[in-house]
């Protein structure tokens, strides 16, 4: 049940702008893929305008669906949206039409950055327009133009003094919709800051902001374990619906619970589940920690959802409870992670087999809710993507002792909360399944990830760049992911879920998803591909589903996606022999029917008197006898003859048609067997240049191995352990230093500026006293900005060491 309460859907009550001169154009029903705004007319123009100056790739989806009935597609060339009205399963289920001309729809400001993702909000009321140089929020219900018939709608920025500033360079990582709320957006950035920004009051300032502090300072034994990548809200369970998924680049999970937008509404059965889930085994528990830890949840509640404790009292009827903003006012949120698999090993066991399995870096991540399994999905930059499941429940943790700073109105009302989050270091501990509740339960540990797979996409390699892979949930069914990377795009359907398997009592083992190639995008000739800029997926009440895919070079590709039996593995009987008998020859089907070829049914002639002999044939009793012997007759064999002759006569055509038929058949097969004979000479020249050419090479592997340098020894241990983590530095850590470095940079130059403009400020209307706490205040910013300028030469320095250890690694291979 949907909740909507910010901007009804009235774009048809709106007043009309006077039409124009010209007849208002017919709208017409057209294939969606035969649609006039997908046309390769202006491929070279998008392939030039998508390009990124910056050196850093970012995954592109330029199309949108509001759930319903409406399609969205951002034009790069003419800088504009199509909005496409759609009818799913017209004329038949494998089909998708749109209405042409769609409606186009203009920002009233210019846009100064290259549109890379769009997004729309549940409602349908307003869109993302995401890119690496800005971030705006489109309306989607504006006024009609005059001129050209298109429709003018507001668009604001978002955060463009934090992240777009010409001063910094604060990069956003992602930009997502907060699933309870039609006007929260949730961003992460470069600077490993979380933030929550209300669409309803100020688009400038965020609402919340978590500064993400996963290692403690100085004992961050690599770069990539503090440089966040993705983030994903959880989804409507338990404490899953208030938790925020992070995933660092060296594929480490932390989680911040709870977090809520200020105004958002759930469910009143949903919240009151927790409420007296944190009665039951938290305050009834016999450690203090799950105690101490239940008490601050249930006062969360109690002060975000007001109502709660009056209505659980009474019995309330409520359906939905709006969330007040609220912040503890001496404890911040804990960043609960990194999540440890269940193994029965330490952190290095677990750290040796993640590196094993997984190539390069995290470059996405996917939170996905099945029935009662938390799945996350983690994206590699090798194409490998990690699957794994909660194992336990996720609990709210805070740190008390370190308040978080709020800022207020007139009224002391709550406007915007930020707080510094740290990761609680503990002793690592096998993680078991079998262990009571009463051990982990409201301890605040984080909770185990179960793997279920782990899948290679088998992407091509390229060396200039990693793989960019996207990840999308079916709305038809969750248990099929879809997997966008360069190559195109791959179903991946889970048959096992652990948690679901046991709640409805089926004993089911451990299977394998299952890979499903839907789209590939490279050709076959070269290593080209042609990169998908737009993907979405469709889904009708009737148990149909669809996915529809834009190329860069504007081709429109619809698919029907089966979802009958999809869960269901296919089941191979081993033990059965596989027969190599030539297979059966199919029956013909009958031209004349059975009945007709077993003959007239046998007539049994009716009992006689003896004396018939001696009746004569013109008294009565000879004729009623004659009567009766012709009546038999008629009914049997006349009848039989008069069916035989009518199926003859109408099967003529049908036994023509099948002779036409068998004889166009073999003058088809006489022409395939001419154009064999005469390739056959082309086939046996190639052929023969094939065995010349595998000679030639067999003689050039000879003559190669006779050289000196193939007997080189093979590394040692050392020598690989050192090549592997040369390498890991030039994939991931180089750019998590630069990245770091630019951050640093951007933070000291912004409190350079802010000490500047205060200091100005406040020199004319502060005394000298003031004055002097300001210059202490500015002398020990200088301090700490000289620190960070030996923490940024510190790591210049190494990164040269690690280019020079590269260098001389790739001269003694050359």
């Amino acid at each position: 049940m949907r909740y909507n309460f910010d901007v009804p859907e009235k774009e048809e009550q709106q007043p009309r702008a006077p039409s124009p001169a010209t007849p208002k154009e017919e709208v017409q029903w057209i294939p969606l893929q035969n649609h006039p705004i997908f046309t390769t007319a202006t491929a070279t123009a998008t392939a030039a305008s998508t390009g990124h100056p910056s050196a850093h790739r970012t995954a592109r989806n330029l199309m949108a669906w509001d759930g319903a009935s409406r399609l969205y597609f951002w034009d790069s060339v003419k800088k504009c949206l199509h909005r496409i009205s759609i009818r799913l399963g017209e004329p038949d289920p494998t089909s998708v039409l749109a209405d042409s001309p769609s409606k186009v729809l203009q920002a009233d400001v210019q846009l100064n950055f290259v549109v890379d993702r769009i997004s729309i909000n549940r409602n349908g009321s307003a869109l993302l327009l995401a890119g690496s140089d800005g971030l705006c929020i489109m309306y989607l219900y504006g006024r009609t133009s005059t001129t050209d018939n298109t429709i003018i709608c507001r668009t604001v920025s978002i955060g463009s003094q934090i992240y777009f500033n010409s001063n910094n360079v604060i990069r956003t990582l992602q930009v997502s919709w907060h699933p309870s709320s039609d006007t929260h957006l949730g961003i992460l950035s470069s600077d490993s800051v979380f933030r929550i920004f209300d669409l309803s009051s100020d688009v400038g300032l965020p609402e919340q902001e978590y500064y993400l502090q996963p290692v403690d300072p100085g004992k961050s034994r690599n770069a990539s374990s503090i440089c966040p990548v993705d983030f994903s809200f959880g989804a409507d369970h338990l404490w899953d619906r208030f938790s925020v998924f992070i995933l660092f680049s060296d594929g480490s999970i932390y989680i911040l619970c709870p977090v809520v937008p200020f105004g958002s509404v759930y469910k009143w059965e949903s919240i009151l589940e927790i409420y007296n889930d944190a009665h039951t085994f938290g305050l009834k528990s016999a450690n203090s920690t799950a105690v101490s830890n239940s008490n601050l949840a249930i006062s969360w509640l109690e002060a975000t959802f007001p109502e709660l404790a009056h209505q659980a009292m009474e019995g309330g009827n409520l359906s939905m409870l709006k969330a007040h903003p609220y912040a503890l006012f001496d404890a911040s949120l804990s960043l609960q992670g990194p999540l440890r698999k269940v193994c029965n090993g330490g952190e290095e066991e677990f750290l040796a087999v993640r590196v094993a399995e997984c190539e390069g870096r995290a470059v996405s991540f996917l939170y996905n809710l099945v029935s009662k399994d938390s799945i996350l999905v983690t994206a590699w930059s090798g194409g490998q993507l990690q699957i794994d499941a909660l194992a336990d429940e996720i609990q709210p943790v805070w740190i008390v002792g370190s308040p978080p700073r709020v800022r207020v109105d007139s009224l002391d009302r709550i406007l915007g909360l930020a707080m510094i989050c740290e990761s609680i270091p503990c002793e690592l501990s096998v993680v078991k399944l079998d262990q009571p509740p009463d051990q982990t339960f409201w301890l605040g540990h984080p909770p185990p990830l179960l793997r279920l797979a782990i899948i290679d996409l088998a992407l091509p390699r390229n060396m200039e760049s990693s793989s960019l892979i996207s990840l999308f949930v079916d709305p038809l069914i969750p248990e099929r992911i879809y997997s966008l990377h360069d190559g195109g795009i791959d179903s991946i359907v889970l048959h096992f879920l652990p948690f679901t398997s046991e709640a409805t009592g089926k004993n089911e083992t451990m299977r394998t998803p299952s890979v499903h190639p839907v789209l590939s995008t490279c050709q076959a000739e070269s290593s080209s591909s042609s990169p998908i800029c737009g993907f979405v997926a469709l889904s009708d009440s009737f148990g149909y589903s669809w996915i529809v895919a834009v190329t860069s070079s504007q081709e429109c590709i619809v698919l029907e996606m089966k979802s009958l039996n999809l869960l269901i593995p296919v089941h191979v009987d081993i033990e059965k022999d596989i027969s190599l008998e030539e297979p059966k020859q199919i029956d013909t089907p009958n031209i004349i029917s059975k009945e007709l070829l077993s003959g007239p049914k046998v007539v049994f002639i009716p009992q006689t008197s003896p004396n018939l002999r001696s009746v004569a044939a013109d008294s009565i009793e000879g004729r009623s006898t004659l009567h009766q012997y012709f009546k038999l007759f008629h009914e049997n064999y006349v009848e039989y003859a008069h069916k035989v002759y009518f199926e003859l006569k109408h099967h003529g055509p049908h036994l023509k048609k099948i002779i036409d038929d068998q004889l166009a058949r073999l003058g088809e097969a006489q022409q395939k067997l001419l154009k064999v004979e005469e390739k056959q000479p082309t086939l046996e020249e190639r052929i023969h240049h094939a065995n010349q050419m595998h000679g030639f090479l067999e003689e050039r592997l000879q003559s190669l191995r006779n050289l000196p340098g193939a007997h080189k020894k093979p590394l040692s241990r050392a020598e690989r352990e050192f090549k592997s983590e040369l390498d890991r530095f030039r994939g991931v850590e180089l750019d998590a230093l630069r990245s770091s470095i630019e951050t640093l940079n951007a933070r000291s130059r912004r409190y350079v500026q802010s000490s500047k403009g205060s200091t100005s400020n406040q020199q004319r209307h502060i005394s000298g006293r003031k004055n002097f706490v300001e210059d202490a205040q500015i002398s020990q910013l200088k301090s700490a900005i000289a620190k960070l300028s030996l923490v940024n030469s510190e790591n210049a320095k190494r990164v040269k060491v690690v280019e020079s250890a590269l260098k001389s690694q790739e001269r003694t291979g050359d």
